[in-house]
């Protein structure tokens, strides 16, 4: 029986918003368990520091995992994982417990992210893949911004132990949808392919897209962990509005991934590319000189709205690239991706410690600009993709 692809497509947007519920869901509950348990700054950094490592290794194993049983089983598992996780943190009150729950909903977001970026590739052709993963891109920003508006409009009447019984259970109640639609079969039929991977890290193609994502994925990062801190550091704006103006981050990711899904089929990538980061810049450079609310907003709304093409596109691209072992290849360059994420952030301490945190909007568009050369350094390997 062969699947059908709009019931596929369908069960990567799932997937891929259930990831954007388990990237935020931290962020959002992390002040009623610091609360709750009378954690300082280093426990409340300890209990938050499993749900990227939990992240990590999801990337790192799904790949291998795709190319060799296939996306349901998969899937499957992945959202069980993260359902589980974010049902333990309604339901336990040990602190051991909740470390383990945290680190389920990052192995299973984790494995979602790359699971259906992988699976969104595999069902497209060449010329609507960016476009497929674009939409991809804003199931995640409505699992983002769905999350803390759901805490927001009903914390008045539910507790969030509640709300995240609740989003638990629908998760449970898409896992039912992942096992009873068809998925494509599994590429290698017998045995891992540890070969295969062990040979993609030697693919100058690969490293170079991978390289890209390093920056990108630290910049989405640096934005959503400081831009808190810059602005109480540097403007009058509330605790409550600078928290505010980190959803227009998210809002213009998502605005522009909707729009670059009727666009990318149009224009060239490589040049989405360029204006994506021309974009990104001139929103840092508002950020830099924001001193309310509004401004602050707006530039961060810009700043999303650039940032939005870049994974999309180099997802596209790998999976463009290496069709024959695409899950390993996107896990590949989302385990790099991840460490940007983690480098970039632990700098951007040393920055702010060594010269104020005055200097983070200039630190991303040195970032942005290292962007735009690596394109420029690669563009005739680029072109050649398509």
């Amino acid at each position: 029986m062969k699947y059908n692809k709009t019931l596929v497509y369908i069960a990567a947007c799932i997937g891929m918003a259930f990831f954007g519920i388990a990237f935020i869901v931290m962020g959002s509950v992390l002040p009623s368990l610091t609360a709750k348990y009378s954690l300082d700054a280093v426990g409340s950094s300890s209990l938050i520091s499993l749900l990227p490592v939990g992240v990590l290794t999801g990337s790192l194993l799904f790949g291998v995992i795709v190319d060799r049983f296939g996306y349901k089983l998969l899937l499957v598992v992945s959202a069980l994982f993260t359902s589980l996780g974010i049902e333990g943190l309604s339901i336990f009150e040990n602190l051991n417990v909740l470390r383990i729950c945290i680190f389920f909903i990052g192995l299973g977001g984790g494995m979602l992210n790359g699971a259906t970026n992988a699976l969104a590739s595999d069902i497209s052709n060449d010329k609507e893949r960016g476009a497929k993963l674009s939409i991809l891109g804003v199931c995640y920003g409505i699992g983002a911004l769905g999350m803390p508006l759901l805490l927001g409009m009903l914390s008045g009447t539910y507790s969030s132990q509640i709300i995240l019984q609740g989003t638990g259970l629908v998760m449970f109640a898409a896992i039912f949808y992942f096992i009873v639609i068809k998925f494509p079969e599994p590429k290698i039929k017998q045995g891992f392919p540890v070969k295969q991977a062990i040979q993609l890290i030697k693919e100058p193609l690969l490293l170079f897209l991978s390289f890209f994502l390093f920056f990108q994925s630290g910049m989405e990062g640096l934005i959503n962990n400081w831009t808190t801190s810059y602005l109480d550091g540097r403007t009058a704006i509330s605790s409550d509005d600078v928290v505010l103006s980190l959803t227009f981050f998210v809002l213009g990711m998502t605005v522009s991934r909707l729009l670059l899904s009727y666009i990318l089929p149009i224009i060239k990538n490589e040049y989405i590319l360029l204006g994506g980061i021309m974009t990104a810049i001139i929103g840092l450079l508002i950020l830099h000189y924001a001193g309310d609310l509004r401004i602050a907003a707006v530039s961060l709304f810009i700043a999303g709205f650039g940032l939005a093409a870049g994974f999309p596109v180099i997802i596209s691209y790998i999976g463009t690239s290496y069709k024959n072992i695409s899950g390993t290849a996107i896990g590949f360059a989302m385990v790099i991706a991840l460490s940007g994420n983690t480098l970039l952030n632990y700098a951007m301490g040393f920055i702010s410690k060594s010269f104020g945190i005055s200097s983070f909007p200039i630190f991303i568009i040195i970032l942005l600009l290292i962007q735009a050369i690596i394109l420029f350094t690669n563009s005739k390997t680029i072109k050649n993709i398509y």
